[in-house]
């Protein structure tokens, strides 16, 4: 029943998710059958199920259009290539244990390339629910000439659509377990089959071939295997992590865990699968994933039945689709693309994290105005680079006893805080690399310039620094000339792990001094006051 009912949505959403990305309608069935196949005996996920995805379709246009134009047959085989190629290196990915990349795609990135998603798939939308052909695959050009063509609405186009979308947003709030996109679709059919409303202008889907894709031998101008590839790469990566985000999220609430790295390769698997049975890249399905946990599918069993069934309507049943409208198919593409908008994560970003809000809206912006692909490169570089700002430039402390608690901590406003005179205990908060250590240099020394009588020790609490390179080990020396220079004993607390390993590697724990390097603050304060 699971497995009937993801079908049920699976069906309608790939013919109308194949017209999003520029295929034919059957292109949409091609890959909804073998990929599910392949991550049914592969996947670790138990519910994930894999299919046409919104946001995988805009980018496979985004990068196929360039390279193919309006050409059908070179469009499809690009496409193959495409899906080929994402497959191959979502596979490599898994085999070289590269799962934990998902973890680098920040959730305000993924919010905001969603939400630009979402209101690029509307914003393509708004001409074939007016019944208006637009010309213009840019998401600002889409809407001005949408604007300037209104007087070209087409009534019956619109009033259908505008019906049909009604309806599909009554039922989700109304019955959400109700498989919208097949309601919406088998109602746009019955209302044009008994009305006759493809002789009153209004666009239908036609013929769609039944049987099995006819395989072949992709053709594909040599010069443009570069420029696949490297869409292929940026596929490849948003496709993992949105697949990741929704198995993750369905697997820790039915308590079981997923093996990241394995799901690298049965996606790319899927995605092979796709390739060779000629439809294009796939991903995880939120929407259908979510249909199967509320319907009760427990196993990667669903994900055959449901390919089972989806197979058997491409062999046998696709006569009836020749009466599904254009505008069915947009009012459930524009349900899909309001449902990709988070805005109650963006709030929540507005108010708690400031610069992961500018991000995520940077990446909306991004990818509505540049595309899909350099709008997630532009976020991404602006997170490495906000985030090597702050390593660059940690905060630090001076640490001392607070009065009601254990242990050593920032004295800053504190104003009962104690030191121990002629101690300076001082807490860098990261390790000393090569991007950093001449602002921690200048820090260790405006901390033993301000200190209010020259200290006798200076103990260096390495609790953040849990690696430490070439550049830091020298800046430590360095510091520990110069403190040495001055009558002041250098220290080192809470030495652990590769930062333990490149003092001693360097020689510089033995300059040091093994009475000066300390398990914790603790024991070197203890040290301090027995030596006087």
């Amino acid at each position: 029943m699971a497995g009937l009912s993801v079908a049920a949505i699976q069906i309608p959403t790939a013919i109308a998710y194949a017209g999003l990305a520029g295929f034919a309608p059957e292109v949409g069935l091609y890959a909804s059958v073998l990929p599910l196949v392949a991550y049914a005996l592969l996947g670790s996920s138990r519910q994930l199920i894999v299919g046409p995805d919104s946001a995988t379709c805009a980018m496979v246009a985004a990068a196929l259009i360039p390279l193919a134009g309006h050409d059908p047959h070179r469009y499809l085989d690009y496409s193959v290539v495409l899906a080929v190629f994402v497959g191959v290196l979502s596979v490599l990915g898994g085999i070289a244990r590269l799962g934990f990349i998902a973890d680098f795609l920040a959730r305000p990135i993924l919010t905001g390339f969603l939400n630009g998603i979402g209101l690029s798939i509307v914003g393509g939308q708004l001409g074939k629910l007016f019944g208006i052909q637009l010309v213009s695959r840019e998401f600002l050009g889409q809407l001005w000439e949408f604007a300037s063509r209104l007087g070209e609405t087409h009534g019956p186009t619109l009033a259908l659509g505008v019906a049909l979308l009604a309806v599909l947003i009554a039922l989700k709030r109304l019955t959400p377990r109700v498989p919208v996109p097949l309601v919406g679709v088998v109602l746009g059919g019955l209302l044009v089959f008994v009305f006759d409303l493809g002789a009153r202008g209004v666009q239908v889907l036609g013929e769609v071939p039944a049987g099995l894709p006819a395989l072949g031998v992709p053709s594909i101008e040599p010069n443009d295997l570069r420029s696949l590839a490297t869409a292929a790469l940026g596929i490849a990566l948003v496709s993992y992590c949105s697949a990741m985000l929704t198995a993750r999220s369905f697997a820790a609430r039915n308590s079981y865990e997923i093996d990241a790295s394995q799901d690298f390769i049965a996606l790319g698997v899927a995605n092979l699968a796709a390739g060779l049975s000629r439809g294009f890249v796939i991903s995880g399905a939120d929407s259908r994933t979510a249909v199967n946990d509320a319907v009760g599918g427990k196993s990667r069993l669903t994900g055959l039945v449901a390919a089972t069934a989806t197979g058997a309507v491409l062999l046998f049943l696709t006569w009836p689709m020749r009466y599904i409208p254009g505008p069915a198919l947009a009012a459930v593409l524009i349900m899909a693309g309001v449902g990709l908008v988070d805005v109650a994560t963006l709030v929540t970003l507005r108010t708690v994290a400031r610069f992961e809000f500018r991000l995520s809206v940077a990446t909306t912006l991004g990818v509505l105005i540049v595309g899909v692909l350099p709008g997630i490169l532009i976020a991404v570089a602006l997170a490495i680079v906000k985030l090597l700002s702050l390593a660059s430039r940690p905060s630090d402390a001076i640490l001392g006893e607070v009065p009601g608690r254990d242990g050593y901590h920032d004295i800053a406003g504190q104003a009962d805080a104690k030191t121990v005179p002629g101690l300076l205990v001082y807490r860098f908060d990261a390790a000393p690399l090569f991007f950093n250590a001449d602002y921690f240099k200048q820090r260790v020394r405006a901390a033993v310039a301000l200190a209010p009588v020259t200290p006798r020790w200076f103990l260096y609490s390495a609790e953040a620094a849990n690696v430490l390179d070439f550049t830091g080990s020298e800046a430590i020396e360095q510091l520990r000339r110069e403190l040495a220079a001055q009558g002041i004993a250098f220290a080192v607390a809470r030495s652990r792990g590769l930062f333990d390993a490149m003092l001693r590697r360097t020689g510089l724990a033995d300059r040091i001094g093994a009475d000066h390097v300390f398990p914790s603050v603790r024991s070197g304060v203890q040290a301090y006051l027995e030596r006087g």
